[in-house]
């Protein structure tokens, strides 16, 4: 067996927990394989709206097994109101839900270092949702962090510790005021809750089940032009957002690697600060914002909206070995009399279609335009049904990608996901 790998292929907020809901009853196993809270994976169904930000988006099929894998920081607060949002609507997680014990967790004290971090590089901060995500993933890669399985053995001797450390770098390095009391008693709740879990190790649990003949989808958070090194640096997240990531957030060989599914919306977004050579600025940009309802799930901020970015998106293919595509939201371009999408940027008189070392305000779109379909596709439930415009749309991507859109979302409920022939 295969381990099939979903991503985003922007800069995050694609829609990757629909489709995963979507995919869910195909496979097993169902992990998250990198990333934090930042994430905020959007579901809808039955009229209820449902955000998650660390627990895998296949929870709510209760025949299958969900895993939070190593690459993965947690918050133990944040974990435990998700859980307790979980059960509020009836489900049980506990017999369905596995940990890695070689997961990291978020202290209170990564959550002060991140604000205090943010608020010292002033006009150059880089939009960090302050969840204490970065600092996390610094103590890992400096062999100072905390993990999952350490709540096992000596967890006061060693949480102490830490935070004593972080204490000494709050107050060398900033002018910060912080009271560490008021979120410690709600964090050592939610390591209480963790310890109801089932803690693992993840690694050796999913190849084996691999031996097993189960099948596992790998559930990528954020989007591959976040990704640390290869993203818009140094406007990107703390992980490895791309395919490659799931080999070393799940412990799983690459050539145990099977189908990459890339997600993408029909147009683009990003949350915070960074380059984004289409953003719009007019009318046009407000309308797919409003329509779009482009407002970050987890921060509620105001999300920068553009049209399509073709060299942007091949990049991402070819990062990941994309083999298949999901475009989601192209009911939000119903309205629309032309749309554009960018095939190349023009940088210091010369046209290109690859993305440089540096994504600076000297890049220039260069569009192709389409005449927009003037439909709405929210209850269509087959292919068939699309305008021409519409298929002139996706035939262009297809083949400027030489990637197949397997699936369209035609909007945020569950039963719009329309599989291609």
């Amino acid at each position: 067996m295969k381990v099939d790998v979903l991503l985003g292929l922007q800069w995050g907020d694609e829609g990757k927990g629909k489709i995963v809901d979507v995919l869910t009853p195909k496979y097993d196993i169902i992990t998250r394989f990198q990333g934090g809270p930042n994430a905020g994976h959007t579901l809808e169904f039955n009229q209820i709206k449902h955000v998650l930000h660390t627990i895998p988006s296949g929870i709510f099929r209760d025949d299958k097994l969900n895993v939070i894998g190593n690459g993965v920081v947690i918050d133990p607060v944040i974990f435990k109101k998700e859980i307790e949002g979980i059960k509020a609507i009836g489900i049980d997680l506990s017999k369905n839900l596995f940990i890695s014990k070689k997961a990291h967790l978020i202290l209170p004290s990564h959550r002060i270092l991140d604000a205090a971090s943010e608020a010292a590089k002033g006009k150059s901060k880089i939009g960090s949702t302050l969840k204490g995500i970065g600092p996390t993933y610094m103590d890992k890669t400096g062999r100072n962090g905390l993990r999952v399985g350490d709540i096992l053995s000596n967890f006061d001797e060693k949480y102490k510790a830490l935070v004593q450390k972080h204490a000494d770098m709050l107050d060398k390095y900033y002018s910060f005021e912080y009271d560490l009391s008021e979120y410690e008693a709600e964090w050592f709740e939610g390591i209480k809750l963790l310890q109801e879990f089932q803690l693992i190790d993840s690694e050796q649990f999913l190849n084996d089940s691999l031996k097993n003949g189960k099948s596992i989808l790998a559930e990528g958070a954020q989007g591959t032009l976040l990704d640390i090194d290869f993203g818009s640096y140094p406007f990107v997240t703390s992980s490895n957002t791309v395919c490659a990531g799931a080999c070393t957030g799940l412990g799983i060989a690459p050539n145990r690697i099977g189908e990459v599914i890339g997600i993408f919306k029909a147009y683009c977004t990003r949350v915070g600060m960074g380059p984004f050579p289409t953003e719009l600025f007019d009318a046009d940009g407000k309308e797919l914002r409003d329509k779009g309802h482009e407002f970050g799930s987890t921060t509620g901020r105001e999300r920068r909206c553009g049209w399509l970015d073709l060299v942007s998106l091949n990049y991402s293919i070819m990062i990941n070995g994309v083999t298949q595509l999901t475009m989601m939201k192209s009911d939000v371009l119903d309205g629309f009399d032309t749309i554009k999408i960018c095939t190349g940027y023009k940088l210091d008189g010369k046209e290109i279609d690859y993305v440089p070392y540096e994504m600076t305000d000297a890049i220039e779109p260069v569009y192709t335009e389409f005449k927009g379909w003037k439909t709405d596709m929210t209850s269509m439930s087959s292919e068939d049904e699309f305008p021409e415009n519409f298929k002139a749309y996706v035939d262009f991507i297809e083949k400027a990608t030489g990637v197949p859109i397997t699936v369209v979302s035609v909007g945020p409920n569950r039963s719009q996901t329309i599989e291609r022939k």
